[in-house]
């Protein structure tokens, strides 16, 4: 099989003050620039294949947008949105994309559907190879030691013809939000700093990939992270004085640097094992599983939300309004359409949901397929709502209920999906892997 692969960089940086999303808080307009945020492109083709992945720095966008976006890219290159993988870097620090009027969207957008045609425009052979670097960059911030994923997956890509190093592609896991609730500037935090690094070290292209960060917070922040992440709806002038704001951003500078130096020296420890190999198996495909959302007694919500405002000053009152309407309708739950997507390529593959997924499941996965290449992440073509697994939804707390009082809007849900979700989910995506690979088997 010789596949083709074409690649392409596009700045989609606000060209003008944009409304920033991560951080619910009181003024979420940013106030200049710290790091450009980028989304690059990766094109892929066979005889029998056509394939794109996407990754973007953003908190990301509504799945409701990114299917809007797969859509596009898919008519550019003449193939199903299916065949087409978003994945979103979880900034913390870049504008909101689904304001109602869609303009920093349709910007990103624009960029994105010419950074395809670019990629298309530049194709060339390639070999490529698997690795596993690690590199402890998260920490479990529900307290559970044992779910964090040290994995840093590394896809190297070459010339065939040249074996002129092209791309790398990584898969890192911890949250993109190095830079707290006091940071104004947009940035794509340690995603950003980390490519420049390994660009200006390997002279080639580098993409990186979310990991199921929803309970993995990063290892470096500034001392007062944890605080600022609980009270980030607080005005400014309560969360500490303002000639201490210079010292920690200087915190949050150092941190990103740290972060990008951890991963970068996972790769240096492994890339020169990883010889590029000609390609044998390209895929990329989906499946869709229904799940549910039960909608909480008027007395549980009302106990949600004075829990969310006592322990975050978060307001639910827009949360309690809509969890009465669907009482007045008479709903007692919701449904939600997950889609699982993968992208595999030789021996290794990514896959993933839209959702926050908690860190648990991805080693779930690893697991119970048997395989560490087989890696899971949430925030793929969009991010939806936290996803827990049954042990961290009986804790409940901001990832499992009171962040839906602040995003359930987004996600057309309030509530987590139920408490056996994770666990469901997770020998659904194995199941699929296997059915993949016995497919495959079959029709050699």
């Amino acid at each position: 099989m010789i596949v083709y692969m074409g690649c392409a960089c596009a700045d989609i940086t606000p060209e003008e003050q944009a409304e920033m999303i991560g951080f619910a808080k009181p003024d979420n307009l940013s106030k200049g620039i710290l790091h450009p945020l980028e989304a690059q492109v990766m094109v892929l083709k066979s005889t029998e294949e056509t394939c794109c992945l996407v990754t973007i720095d953003s908190l990301g966008f509504t799945t409701e947008l990114s299917d809007l976006l797969r859509q596009k890219i898919g008519e550019t290159l003449r193939t199903s949105p299916e065949k087409v993988m978003l994945c979103f870097s979880h900034t913390h620090s870049a504008p909101n994309a689904g304001t109602d009027d869609r303009i920093y969207y349709q910007f990103a957008r624009d960029r994105i559907l010419n950074a395809v045609s670019e990629a298309v425009s530049a194709m060339n052979p390639i070999e490529a190879a698997w690795g596993l670097g690690l590199s402890q960059i998260g920490v479990n911030r529900r307290g559970d030691t044992a779910s964090v994923d040290n994995r840093i997956g590394i896809l190297k890509v070459a010339d065939s013809y040249s074996g002129t190093l092209k791309l790398l592609l990584l898969r890192v896991t911890a949250h993109a939000n190095v830079l707290s609730s006091d940071n104004d500037f947009i940035s794509a935090d340690y995603f950003g700093v980390t490519r420049t690094l390994l660009k200006e070290k390997y002279g080639c292209e580098v993409m990186m990939t979310q990991g199921a960060a929803g309970d993995i917070r990063p290892k470096y922040q500034q001392d007062n992270a944890e605080f600022l992440e609980i009270h980030a709806w607080e005005e400014p002038h309560k969360k500490y004085a303002e000639n201490e704001k210079e010292k920690y951003f200087d915190q949050s500078k150092a941190a990103l640097s740290k972060m990008a130096d951890a991963i970068c020296s996972a790769v240096d420890s492994i890339i020169d094992e990883m010889i590029p190999q000609p390609i044998t198996r390209l895929a990329m495909f989906s499946m869709h599983r229904s799940f549910a959302a039960d909608v909480p007694s008027l007395k549980r919500a009302a106990e949600i939300a004075q829990e969310a405002a006592q322990m975050a000053g978060i307001d639910g009152t827009g949360w309690l309004e809509e969890v009465k309407r669907l009482h007045r309708l008479h709903i007692k739950e919701q449904l939600a359409d997950i889609e699982v997507q993968y992208f595999c390529i030789n021996d290794g593959c990514l896959c993933g949901v839209a959702n926050e997924a908690m860190c648990r499941i991805a080693l779930d996965v690893m697991e119970q397929a048997g395989n560490p290449l087989l890696l899971f992440g949430g925030y793929t073509n969009g991010c939806s709502s936290y996803l827990p697994t049954a042990a961290e939804y009986d804790k409940g707390g901001y990832e499992v209920l009171w962040s839906n009082l602040v995003y359930y809007a987004y996600h057309s849900r309030v509530m987590p999906l139920n408490r056996d979700t994770a666990d469901r989910l997770a020998a659904d995506i194995v199941q699929g892997w296997k059915l993949f690979l016995d497919k495959e088997e079959k029709g050699k």
